[in-house]
């Protein structure tokens, strides 16, 4: 019987064959390229990722934790995803480049297959906003002459301008996130139960991601589907309360594709709505998203967009109902992970839009219950900038003409 301490901590697990990539081996060695060249700029031997979005960007390795570390290390000439015993062969059968793995049988282990990976006396990126304090000083300990600088902010700006393989995914999500807005529409009827509207929806997306991208790994879509008071946040989860006449209601679809997340957002009142106040709100929403899809375009900087809403809003006197920022980037981005927050459109973002960006439209506003027109109001589009403007890439129609349901 072999004792733990004679296990290795280090495998090597290639098993069946690797399967298609999300995008071609020339859309990764552009990402790599791009990002050998931030290494130099920052005179980086390595960089070592520890968050899903970047791995996943890098290496089409989309992990799940589950309490386990992972990561993906990158040198001047080659690219190694490290994960754990407990996947096996899968994160081999997916990484664009090279895989280790470690296992369980001693503690720290992951650390010593980074340390394996790193040229000697490294000089590391790391990115300070994933990485936590107890990882940094294991990492230390593995690796004593390490030392480390921020690669965070600069791989998020690589990440900012989306190649046409990318864009072209995001399209199919957009497509996708309106055939589960279809399926929200088919599903909803009064006395009906928000999770079987949102299973309806989730079970139209997966079914049509799996038609339409057969060598996707099937995970992750989601449908956040709110009616009255549950309206009031744009993240609430879904519910067992059952749908009302007269109800507010926000359609939340959210289909997943190799990790990059889209979505579409619309408001709908249940047959009819109850008072001239929600109707001018939600009017008032409408015209305020319609200007947004307007001044989405090259050249503009997100805060001067924010402005201008902004001051829609307080003509009306609403600006105080506003409850978050306009929109925000797409790329590979989940309600778990990933966030390009140098391209949202807040009143403290100063980058300025440019061709190839992907960005959402999405003015939300929020009236307290027992107040007139109570409830949440949100409409959500996704829009290409393109050297003359910007092309909206959602299909579902918004308002008031459109989104009384059962009416």
């Amino acid at each position: 019987m072999s004792r733990t301490s004679d296990r290795p901590s280090l495998l090597d697990l290639p098993n069946g064959d690797r399967v298609p990539r999300t995008f071609s081996d020339a859309e990764f060695d552009r990402r790599l390229t791009a990002l050998r060249g931030l290494m130099r700029e920052q005179d980086l031997d390595a960089a070592l990722f520890t968050s899903i979005h970047n791995v996943a960007y890098y290496s089409d390795f989309l992990y799940t934790s589950f309490g386990r570390p992972y990561g993906l290390v990158v040198t001047h000439d080659r690219q190694t995803t490290i994960s754990a015993n407990i996947d096996y062969g899968q994160p081999w059968r997916r990484t664009y480049g090279e895989n280790v793995v470690y296992t369980d049988w001693q503690r720290d282990t992951y650390w010593r297959a980074v340390a394996s990976l790193l040229p000697a006396a490294a000089r590391l990126g790391i990115e300070h906003d994933h990485l936590s304090l107890q990882g940094l000083e294991k990492l230390r300990g593995a690796a004593p002459g390490v030392q480390t600088a921020d690669i965070a902010p600069g791989a998020m700006r690589l990440r900012l301008v989306k190649s046409a393989e990318e864009i072209a995914l995001i399209r199919e999500g957009a497509r996708i996130a309106d055939v589960g807005g279809a399926a929200v529409v088919a599903a909803i009827a009064e006395g009906v139960a928000e999770h079987e509207v949102a299973l309806a929806a989730t079970d139209a997306m997966v079914r049509e991601i799996a038609r339409a991208h057969p060598h996707s790994e099937i995970r992750d879509t989601w449908v956040w589907f709110q009616s009255g008071v549950n309206t009031d946040g744009a993240h609430n989860p879904v519910t067992t309360r059952r749908l009302q006449r007269g109800d507010i209601l926000s359609l939340n679809c959210f289909p997943m594709i190799a990790g990059y997340y889209t979505a579409l957002e619309r408001t709908l009142f249940l047959g009819h709505v109850p008072s001239e106040r929600h109707l001018e709100l939600w009017e008032a929403n409408v015209a305020v998203h319609r200007r947004g899809l307007a001044l989405i375009r090259p050249g503009a900087r997100c805060c001067d967009i924010v402005a201008e809403l902004n001051e829609m809003f307080a003509e009306r006197g609403l600006l105080d109902l506003r409850t978050f920022g306009y929109g925000h980037s797409f790329g590979v981005l989940s309600h778990y992970y990933g966030r390009e927050a140098g391209l949202e459109l807040r009143e403290d973002i100063e980058t300025v839009l440019e061709p190839g960006m992907v960005v959402s439209m999405e003015p939300m506003i929020t009236v307290p219950e027992g107040q007139p027109g109570a409830g949440g109001y949100r409409e959500h589009d996704i829009l290409v900038v393109d050297a003359d403007g910007a092309q909206n890439i959602t299909g579902f129609p918004f308002g008031p003409e459109h989104n009384i349901i059962g009416a």
